[in-house]
This record gives structure tokens, sequence and C-alpha cells, in this order.
């Protein structure tokens, strides 16, 4: 039997071959076999489904999972009783999503949770005018928000159609499943946790909530582009906000990745005695060869490893890496691309063109440009250690992070760094690498240069960076945090059903005889059926039944609580027929009188009848 029933709830990441959290997700898995796992999974699109699943190894005994992209209709129509009580519970969700208010939130969105289970799903309900009609008329109310005041009819309608998207898990067909877990363990906040929240409220299924990136931020990042209309963004904030709320007040533990996020959960409600933070866990041997390695890289080389995209910022790496080049003629800078987003590279491949024209050392030798744009996987740089081996300082140029895999990737590799202050980049590097402020290219061309003319400063760097890689971020440490939270979480769920444990009862109890008798209770005497009326104290004529006064069988008194056929009586005599004797504390005699009180019982019952 496994020591732990995990379900574990994902969106858009693993099991499939792609997306976000896939690989922290597997190698948990995959680091605890004595676990049982069940997957329940979200997709994204239907390119992420054609992109397959990866190999699930076989302690995941069931995957479920529901696609968020495509239309949900389950041809259910409610009949009028189903629509009044969809209005009610839909007028309270709105409610608190324009106001802010976190009561009628949750008891619309338990409401709603309630109402699908009972009578299919609410896609049909979700897109109704009268779902329309009740955004307007709560983005209309006095408590809401002035931002979403503004909203018209084609933000009101595009807002509903992203709502019906998010609540879709409230429809799916899970949840007596999921309730069977020991724990349920969100991979990520947002949607993804609302079958963890259900399932709590349902089956009292503890909740855990990992966030290595925080749901609510990406949110923020991602909208922020101007995109979609100011009210529109306004609900769809709102929404996500009151819904980060409710998951942080309801996970039984929440593990950010890094002190970043923790705030960012703190400043939305989550109670610091259920926070633990947990590092994102890697493996370390796929660097082994590369950290453990005696040649530290080319001296007159920077590397930046990662995705090409505005928020890395490289824009202000090649402006850096210009005044480096006026400092060190002789310095070379690489990048290489995990991804980009094709308009941001071409940009940045056309300044890098402007600021540095191909050089050659004389008219017969072809020029070169000391910024290269290079990609890993490729014959010359197979694998991202290789390109973190190239050079000897990887720089971080972001404005925006959250946990910085690619720094503590060049940290496993032994590389001094120098990075920008975003996100969790101080917590991660601590003492072992330089810090400058983002969008400051002179500050970062000049930590650069003191690292590239100071060799033996770069190599003390780049092992104490490797040092506190070892220790803080392995699958190793990751998974045994977990493990150990597991069991806490064990200890909070309800009883599983398996039936009797053996031993949990010592046998003698199951196993009556002589030896479970007392040798000074005295020896039941059997009685037959009493005729006579029940006597002044109330238990009746019945000798079998425990007389709670004076009971009056056949014409003779018994005091007190009186038991038949070798019962333990409680009060000062025997209530059955012909048994007259004086108490004696336990067994079949009451304990509390003793044979005076049954005596005087007895003379008083005798003057009644």
């Amino acid at each position: 039997m496994p020591l732990v029933r995990i379900g574990l709830l994902t969106e858009g990441g693993y099991p499939y071959a792609t997306g976000e959290a896939r690989l922290w997700c597997d190698r948990l898995v995959r680091g605890l076999p004595q676990h049982e796992f069940e997957l329940y999974a979200l997709s994204r699109s239907a390119e992420q489904e054609e992109h397959g699943r990866v190999l699930l190894p076989e302690h995941v005994t069931r995957v479920w999972t529901a696609p968020l992209w495509a239309p949900a209709d389950d041809g259910r129509s409610y009949n009028w009783r189903e629509r009044r009580r969809f209005a009610e519970r839909f007028r309270e969700l709105v409610r608190g999503i324009c106001e802010g208010e976190a009561e009628p939130f949750a008891a619309g969105l338990y409401g709603l949770a309630e109402l699908a289970r009972e009578q299919g799903g609410l896609y049909a309900a979700l897109r109704s005018e009268t779902a329309v009609r009740a955004v307007e008329s709560a983005c209309r109310a006095p408590g809401a928000s002035r931002a979403v005041r503004t909203a018209q009819v084609p933000d009101l309608l595009e807002f509903v159609d992203e709502l019906e998207r998010a609540l879709r898990p409230l429809s799916l067909d899970w949840y007596e499943e999921l309730g069977a877990v020991d724990v349920c363990h969100a991979a990520a906040g947002g949607v993804a946790a609302i079958p963890g929240l259900l399932a709590k409220r349902f089956f009292g299924v503890p909740l855990l909530v990992t966030e290595y990136g925080v749901r609510l931020r990406a949110h923020y990042l991602e909208h922020s582009d101007g995109r979609r209309r100011p009210a529109v963004r306004a609900l769809l904030a709102a929404f996500h906000t009151r819904l980060a709320g409710e998951i942080y007040a309801e996970a039984d533990f929440l593990t950010p990745g890094n002190a970043h996020a923790r705030r960012w959960q703190e400043r939305c409600g989550a109670s610091r005695d259920r926070l633990r933070t947990v590092y994102p866990g890697m493996e370390a041997d796929r660097f082994a060869t590369v950290g453990e390695a005696p040649d530290s890289g080319d001296p007159d080389t920077l590397v930046w490893v990662g995705r090409v995209e505005p928020a890395k910022d490289l824009i202000a790496l090649l402006h850096a890496f210009a005044e480096v080049r006026r400092a060190e003629p002789g310095t070379r800078l690489r990048i290489f691309a995990t991804g980009a987003a094709p308009d941001y590279l071409a940009d940045c491949r056309s300044l890098a063109a402007q600021l540095f024209p191909d050089e050659a050392a004389d008219a017969v030798t072809a020029g070169e440009n000391p910024v290269t744009f290079e990609e890993i996987g490729g014959p010359d740089v197979p694998s991202s250690a290789d390109a973190y081996g190239a050079g000897r300082v990887v720089v971080l140029s972001s404005v925006v992070e959250g946990f910085p895999i690619t720094l503590a990737e060049a940290m496993f590799c032994g590389r001094a760094t120098v990075s920008t202050d975003a996100g969790a980049v101080c917590e991660v590097i601590g003492g072992t690498g330089l810090v400058v402020p983002p969008r400051n290219p002179r500050a970062l061309a000049d930590a650069c240069l003191s690292l590239l003319r100071d060799p033996a400063r770069a190599r003390r760097l780049g092992a104490a960076a490797r040092a506190r890689a070892l220790e803080l971020f392995t699958i190793e440490q990751n998974v045994a945090a977990f493990r150990e939270i597991y069991l806490q979480l064990l200890a909070r769920g309800p009883a599983r059903p398996d039936g009797d444990v053996p031993f949990a009862q010592p046998p003698e109890a199951r196993v009556p005889g002589h030896w479970t008798t007392p040798t000074w209770a005295p020896v039941p005497v059997a009685v037959p059926d009493s005729t006579g009326p029940a006597g002044a104290g109330g238990a009746g004529a019945d000798a079998e039944r425990a007389g709670a006064g004076a009971a009056v069988g056949t014409g003779r008194a018994g005091a007190g609580a009186g038991v038949g056929t070798g019962r333990a009586g409680a009060g000062a005599g025997v209530g059955a027929g012909g048994a007259e004797r004086p108490g004696g504390g336990g067994g079949v005699v009451g304990a509390a009188g003793g044979g005076d009180a049954a005596a005087e019982a007895a003379r008083s019952s005798e003057a009644a009848v």
C-alpha cells in the first residue's frame, strides 16, 4: 500500500511534453516512488496535446485531463428552478469580484460548484444573457470599483467569455476520485488550484499549493501590453485577485519558490505560519563536468543564456558591452538562446550590427562580429552546460525575473556572475556574484570589467557559487522537502476508508472468555420474561433491560439499575425478578449502594405494592 496518495494538479504542463512546471513535476514524481500519484491536468492548447505526454513511472496510477481551450458545452440546459439558483450564486460571485469582497466571492464560487455537481455543467449558463446582465449590474452597483464602472457591452461579453474558461474546473467530473486521495498538490496557483479547493470543500482533502512563479503576478505581466480594454483588464485582475486570496486562505500549506514569491503571497493574504519556501530542484549532474573542470572558460568571453524577449533587456546588455569593448577591445559576447520572440530577436540583431561592425585582423581575413547569437542544441553547443562553459563570466540583464533558473545553472557550472537586481536574484546568488541595478548599462559594464580584469576573484566567486548551488538547489533537497510536507498533511486529512487495521485493538477485547470476568463478580441469573407492571423507577418488567428505578417483576422488587442475564448494573442492586442480592461493585451487580440500599429499596417497593 502506498505511503501517501497524492493528487497532482497542473495547468498547461505535466504530464504533457511541453509547458510550464514540466521538469520539476517529473523530478518530484520520480523522486518519490514510495508514494502513489494521480494526475489531474488542464491543457491550454490543441498544440500542447498534439505534442503528447512524457513517459510516466509506474506509481502514477491515473491520469485525468481536460482542455481549457475547447468549447465545453455538454448540452445541459437548466430548468427555471436551476436557472434561478444559478443566477443567485453567480450574482454573489460577480459582486465579490466587482466590490473586492472575499465572502460573496467564495459563496458564489462554491455555490456554482455545488450546482454543477448536482445538475451538470455550467457552460451554457455562464454564457447566457443572465450572466451578462448579472455582471453589468455588479459593475453599476454603488460598491463597485471605479475601474469596472466604465464597462460597456463588448467589455462584458469579453469578460464573461474569459470567466467561463477560468471556471471550467467547476464542471469537471473529477471530484469523486479526487476526494479519495490523501493530499491535493497544485503545481501552480490560479485555475490549476480550483480542483484542490473543491476537493477540500467537499471532502476535506488537505491542499498544498506550490508557486515558483506567482500566478497573479504572471497575469499582470501578461496583460500589461494594453491589448485589452481597461475595463476588461480591471475585471480580470479583480477575479484573479479574489481567486488568489481564496486559494491562499484555504491552502493548508503554501510553498513559494523564493522570498520574492513569498512576499507576493503575503500581500494577497497568505498566513505566514502556512508558508514554507522550497527552492526548485535541478539536476546537478548535468553541470558536473563543466563545474568540476579546472578550465574556467575563455577569459575574454561574456556569456548570456536564456529566452530572447523584452523582459531580459538584451538592449541594455548590448549597450553595456559597447562600454566593455571600449575598455577591453578583445572581449566577446556570446548570446545563447533557448527560445526567442522573433521581433525582439530581430531588433537585437540589428542593434548589434550597428554597435559592433564586423572586424578583421588584416586585409585577407574575413571579418567577425564580437557579438554572436547562437542556439543551444547544435553541433557546436549541444547542451546548456557547454554554453555556460564557453566563458568565464555569465551575465543576466533582466528587468523582470521570478526564480532565475539560468543564474542557478551558471552557479552549478562554477561561473562568476554579474546580474541585475530583479526578482529573486539576490536571494539566489547570496554573496557569490555581483549585482547591479536594472536598466543601468554603465553599472553592468563596470561589474563585468571588474571580473574580466581579476581572474582570481572570478574563480573564487565561481567556486563559492557552485558550493551554494549544491547546497540549496538540487533535486534531492527539493524532494526531501516535499516528502516531509506530504507526511505532515497526511496527518491532517480524513481517515482512509480502508477497513479495519490489524492489531488496532488488543485481541483479548475480541475473544471473550472466563478470564475476562472478575473473580469477585456473582454468577448471572437467568430470568424469565416478566408479566407484572412496571416499577416506579421506570425500567419496566423486561428483565433483559436495564432498570432505572425499582422494577417490579413477579411480585418482587429490584432496586437500582437492574440488569438481566449477566449485564453490568451501575445502580444499587439488580432489577431482575428474584434478584435481591446486595451489589458488590461490578459485573452483574451494581456498585453504588451495596446491600443496605437494595434492602431499603425492596421495602419501599413492597409498601407501594
